[in-house]
């Protein structure tokens, strides 16, 4: 580099001692008006200790047509080159680092900062929280005062202010929480959306639905939105009550203000209001397991004599 402009860029091999002295090295990153640039190749020769031809030599090239190239610099971290896996796990490290330290300066609270891996587009908003063990994939925006819980996955999503997220929660691509809306562990939502306020706190299956505002879903609640072929959605309405272990087998819908009964198959639509009760008759055999406990205790003692 002299004067500000870049001259050339020699290959190590093909370098002076004082050349190789120079701390300076190519990124390999070219910005170049396109017509030019092509004009430039075409003019490479293989004039070298290797005999190849060095893209690089367009620098030289340019200098000695009257045109002008300058050098931008950057921390190396930023152009790291790889080849190995090895380097490859340096890279990602040194992208993490500066995404942890990027979100901590925007008002993001880190609680393990170590812990928590970001893709290149994610978007968390002053603070939030994001709790120890959580993945960010691509196309993630957490707004304002939102809390992500520990051991939590998200991907393709969006969770509004204020909203809960996990521990252990699954957000797939298509998830979208409203203002206040909480995903509670071992909760898996893909294509749907929560509403401001309604809950999911534990044990669930929410895949190609609407759950409406204020809604509770109970332990165990599955929709059913896959025959095989298609995806079928699920809409439950606005303070409505799914009593845990339903099975909404989509589509259907249940209305507003409406309570599916503990281990319910949901297969016809419930009226707003309305509780849904599907599930087999309890039967109770007095002594029944007494008789049959005795009865394989004994078996058990034959067998073992």
């Amino acid at each position: 580099v002299e004067a500000g402009a870049l001259t050339k860029i020699v290959e190590f091999k093909d370098a002076t001692e004082e050349e190789r002295a120079i701390r300076l090295c190519n990124s390999g990153v070219v910005m170049a008006d396109a017509a030019l640039l092509f004009d430039l190749v075409a003019a490479v020769g293989n004039d070298n200790a290797a005999g190849e031809y060095y893209l690089t030599d367009i620098v030289g090239i340019a200098r000695d047509r009257g045109l002008r190239a300058v050098a931008v610099t950057c921390d190396e971290t930023e152009t790291l080159g790889i080849n190995t896996r090895a380097e490859l796990a340096a890279a990602e490290a040194a992208f993490q680092a500066r995404a942890r330290a990027a979100a901590i300066e925007d008002g993001v609270t880190l609680v393990a900062p170590e812990t928590v891996y970001f893709a290149q587009d994610t978007f968390i908003g002053r603070d939030a929280v994001i709790e120890p063990n959580v993945v960010f994939g691509p196309g993630v925006t957490v707004e304002t005062g939102a809390r992500i819980r520990a051991f939590s996955h998200l991907e393709g999503c969006h969770v509004s202010r204020d909203a809960v997220v996990g521990p252990y929660a699954r957000l797939r691509p298509g998830a979208e929480l409203a203002e206040g809306a909480k995903v509670g562990n071992f909760v898996e939502i893909k294509n749907a959306e929560i509403a401001a306020g309604a809950k999911v706190n534990h044990l669930t299956y929410i895949g190609d639905a609407f759950v409406g505002e204020a809604a509770n879903i109970g332990a165990g609640t599955i929709t059913c939105n896959y025959d095989g072929v298609f995806k079928h959605r699920t809409h439950i309405g606005a303070r409505s009550f799914i009593g845990s272990n339903t099975m909404l087998v989509a589509p259907v819908t249940v209305g507003d203000g409406a309570m599916t009964a503990t281990g319910t198959v949901v297969t016809r639509d419930v009226p707003a209001g309305a509780m849904a009760v599907g599930r087999a008759k309890m039967e109770i055999k007095e002594g029944f397991w007494a008789r049959m406990y005795a009865k394989l205790k004994a078996k058990k003692s034959r067998s073992v004599n």
